[in-house]
């Protein structure tokens, strides 16, 4: 088969490799990602002889060939104890990432996932690849240019949407754990089934998966979450076993319990419901761990009431409490984004029961204090939310939140309270009266906050250095002239 390689970058490598008397060839995604028609800027390249030496003169020769007066040198980044280089071209107004390394076989012990390298051949190279459908290889030498060497069926798994690695798939998991995670990840970022028996060898090599640094699982994570429809590499994660191992808060969301004949919905698969309902709204990775996180405080909340049946009476609040203990377990950032997550999880029962009720000014007002700027996307998980199998309901849940959100816009523009700081400062309050840092600033300023959110007085200076006065006088305190 001939494969038709327009960007210039392998021409070129395929011109110095001649010239030093070696094969060259493209490999793994960026050849998978060729079959399927996705974008791929990231191109590995495969040399069957050292892959620093081929990476720096190629990059002189991209040098040799710019226009005079340019003096742009390409700057080669050397990984010798990889045996790896690497380099940015551009092309055609865009950034591509070409790295290079030396064909080689690889052999592990059992307690790494850190293999021991020996120079190799491209078949060596090939049987050390995680799946098939990454297996592929485009030589660019001259007299082969474009041809592809598939030596273990990609191209057919690539038809039949399946993931299979090319050799034992025992030995490839036990040997570099991660795979499981990429087989899972490939399949939810594809669409692909995972072949049967490279399934049932992740599910006997889950624990394996120990190994494993938590920031490698994480990125295999995220990807995951951010695959077009989350639901089915969780679903995969949880069949296997490794769901249980590396977020076990998310895995203790299933099941059913049953008490007099009454039972609650699964949060598993509800949650991950929500998760694809927002997935199919938006691209953000954290909107979407938000919605993987809504429910995580259900199995902790969790009582029967004999009138009331299942109950999960603050599941909100102890949520919003874990964020930060699966955070720093899986090493994702304990700063803005970590709490934007936790600001959700709290809130995400709110917008709900403002659209099971009349919807009041104040009750907007609050809302739009507590979400802030994330008001839009706390609605966006407000509405995948809703997941019941009643169509009416759903329908009715719908409409109310769109007077909910037609609510937030009205308010917004009449009295500006997203973002809302009182407009009487603690600094204001010390000054009038003469005060110390105490308790009666708080209260004054917590009363000022709550009369502007409940529609008592407007979010003005003027009333709202009024009601100071008044505030202070009923404290005891005394305004000086």
């Amino acid at each position: 088969m001939d494969v038709q390689l327009d960007n210039p970058i392998y021409s070129l490598v395929g011109e110095v490799a001649d010239k030093m008397g070696v094969a060259a060839y493209a490999v793994g995604g960026v050849v998978r990602d060729y079959f399927l028609q996705r974008d791929c800027t990231d191109i590995d390249i495969v040399c069957v002889g050292s892959g620093i030496e081929l990476a720096e003169a190629s990059a002189a020769e991209i040098d040799s060939r710019r226009k005079e007066g340019d003096k742009h040198k390409t700057a080669v980044s050397v990984f010798k104890n990889f045996g790896t280089a690497s380099f940015i071209y551009h092309y055609n107004h865009r950034r591509w990432q070409i790295e290079f390394v030396g064909a080689r076989k690889e052999s592990y012990r059992h307690e790494s996932r850190k293999p021991i390298v020996e120079n190799g051949t491209l078949v060596d190279d090939q049987n050390r690849r995680d799946f098939t459908i990454n297996a592929m290889a485009v030589s660019l030498n001259k007299e082969t240019f474009g041809d592809l060497v598939d030596p273990f069926g990609g191209i057919r798994d690539l038809d039949a949407g399946i993931i299979r690695t090319p050799l034992d798939p025992d030995i490839t998991f036990s040997d570099d754990p991660l795979r499981m995670m990429r087989a899972i990840r490939f399949a939810s970022q594809l669409g692909y089934r995972i072949d049967d028996k490279t399934f049932d060898a992740i599910t006997r090599n889950v624990a394996r998966i120990h190994i494993v640094s938590a920031e490698r699982i994480t990125t295999e994570l995220n990807k995951i979450v951010l695959s077009p429809t989350p639901s089915i590499g969780f679903k995969l994660l949880q069949k296997c076993g490794l769901l249980q191992l590396i977020f076990p808060e998310f895995a203790a969301l299933k099941g059913v319990e049953t008490v007099e004949g009454r039972g609650h919905k699964d949060n598993f698969y509800h949650t991950l419901e929500v998760t694809d309902h927002v997935a199919a709204h938006s691209d953000d990775l954290w909107l979407r761990w938000a919605a993987l996180l809504h429910d995580i405080g259900k199995p902790a909340t969790k009582r029967y009431d004999e009138k009331l049946g299942w109950t999960f009476h603050g599941h909100e609040a102890r949520g919003s409490r874990m964020v930060r203990k699966i955070f720093t377990r899986l090493k994702m950032p304990l700063d803005a984004k970590m709490h934007y997550v936790e600001k959700l999880v709290l809130l995400h029962l709110r917008p709900i029961i403002l659209a099971e009720d009349i919807v009041t000014d104040s009750a907007v007002r609050r809302l739009l204090f507590e979400a802030g700027d994330d008001i839009d996307d706390l609605m966006t998980l407000c509405e995948a939310d809703i997941t019941s199998k009643n169509e009416e309901k759903v329908r009715r849940y719908l409409a109310n939140f769109q007077l909910v959100r037609q609510k937030l816009v009205e308010i917004e523009e009449k009295d500006r309270i997203r973002n809302f700081q009182p407009p009487v400062s603690g600094i204001d309050i010390m000054e009038t009266f003469g005060l110390e840092p105490c308790h009666e600033i708080g209260i004054i300023k917590d009363a000022i906050k709550d009369a502007i959110l409940d529609g008592i007085i407007p979010n003005e200076r003027d009333a709202a250095w009024q009601m100071m006065l008044e505030k202070g006088a009923e404290l005891g305190l005394k305004a000086k002239n």
